[in-house]
């Protein structure tokens, strides 16, 4: 496959920071993992939904060969202050302990720990630079990682495994069981079936994945994506955590009053649902709001669905700002500096639709833009988001994204 020239900016770094850190990789492979952009059901993996998002072309390159021997060696670009990781295979700290919680070693560490758990029998390890231009929030920069470890250290031992949900369960546990995040699949899934061009449609009642392809002639468009330079803390220490657990208390609390459901998702007849909100609205006012935006967002997905085949994006955009507002108003998951970017960009002409992205809390935010508006919405959000939170100002950036491909290898570049 071809270099971009966002590849070879990349490797670039990577071969800078390979010699300033005497980390051979000469000869080795690169892989690169996308970051992702879900149209929908955002906060619905967890709630049982099906979902809906492409790969986008923000990524985690790294630079890695086989080393012969049973030790890992690591050095992230992005955070220089942790130095170089490295520790001998199955030589990890404990899950969730304290010595994780502050270093990006935790994924090395976590890939290690539920690749052996799980069976896989790592006979060597690799040598590795990594670098990467995933936003910190909103675009899936945890889950890239994860899957760009998982992937090159089992090519390293020589080890295939043909189906890829069984690898979306792996980067899952990474985060779930050793990092404490309570994530769901939506990230994996974008990130390690995306292909350019193209929607991925997860069904979890199948656990399949089909790719829709956009009906014929939708207006041209593209993905920005509107990082606020703010930091969001790992999904184990925001709201995230605390609205997963709260609709897994609204799904207790209703099989006791015998509704026959294991998620949220289950909750698509009206009828029931009016009855839920009718005999639960009052005591439980708060988990019946999460309720009202996963029952409200399922019922757009199938509209969005049709209206992405049909290529009839302006509902798309559509329906992608209205899950805005129940994310914002009902699931109550957004931020203030997430509001303002979708406040500014709502303003320009030929913004079919915007709202925050992923975690919540802080991050990025994203928006549907007719290809003619795209400089408009950077001079809106360069002119305005500055002054509303001045502390970002050199902090900020729009990214145009394209779909791509969410994972490559290339081989020869190093």
């Amino acid at each position: 496959m071809e270099l971009t020239a966002q590849d070879k900016a990349a490797i670039d770094k990577i071969l800078k920071f390979s010699k300033d850190n005497d980390i051979d990789i000469k000869g080795g492979k690169i892989r690169r993992t996308s970051s992702r952009f879900c149209l929908g059901v955002e906060h619905g993996d967890y709630n049982g939904t099906e979902l809906f998002g492409v790969g986008t072309d923000r990524f985690i390159w790294m630079a890695y060969k086989p080393n012969g021997i049973d030790r890992i060696k690591l050095f992230s670009g992005n955070f220089p202050d942790d130095g170089i990781i490295e520790f001998k295979l199955g030589g990890v700290p404990e899950p969730k302990s304290a010595a994780i919680a502050e270093t990006w070693g935790r994924f090395p560490y976590g890939i290690d720990y539920i690749l052996r758990r799980e069976g896989y029998k790592l006979k060597q390890g690799i040598d590795g630079v990594i670098y990467g231009n995933i936003p910190g929030g909103g675009m899936s920069r945890s889950a890239s990682l994860s899957l760009n470890l998982i992937l090159s250290l089992l090519d390293a031992n020589g080890i295939e495994i043909k189906d890829k949900m069984t690898v979306v369960d792996l980067a899952q546990a990474v985060e779930n069981d050793y990092i404490g995040s309570p994530c769901g699949k939506l990230d994996q899934i974008m990130i390690l079936f995306g292909r350019e061009g193209m929607g991925t449609y997860y069904n979890p009642a199948k656990r399949s994945v089909d790719y829709v392809q956009l009906g014929s002639g939708a207006t041209d468009f593209r993905i920005v994506v509107l990082d606020t330079g703010t930091v969001r803390p790992g999904l184990e220490k925001s709201t995230y955590k605390v609205r997963r657990a709260e609709c897994e208390k609204l799904v207790s609390i209703l099989q006791k009053a015998n509704y026959d459901i294991s998620c949220l998702a289950d909750i698509k007849d009206e009828a029931m649902y009016e009855k839920i909100m009718a005999e639960f609205g009052e005591s439980y006012a708060d988990l019946c709001d999460r309720l009202k935006y996963i029952f409200a967002a399922q019922k757009r997905f199938y509209k969005m669905l049709e209206a992405w085949k049909a290529g009839d994006i302006e509902t798309v955009g559509q329906i992608f700002r209205e899950d805005g507002t129940g994310l914002r108003d009902d699931y109550k998951i957004s931020g203030a500096e997430l509001e303002t970017m979708c406040d500014v960009v709502r303003t320009v002409p030929g913004v079919l639709g915007e709202r925050m992205l992923g975690g919540g809390d802080k991050g990025a935010s994203g928006a549907l833009v007719r290809a003619e508006s795209v400089e408009a919405v950077q001079r809106a959000v360069d002119t305005a988001y500055p002054r509303s939170h001045p502390e970002f100002a050199d902090k900020y950036a729009v990214h145009i994204c394209k779909v791509v491909d969410g994972i490559r290898v290339y081989e020869g570049s190093l």
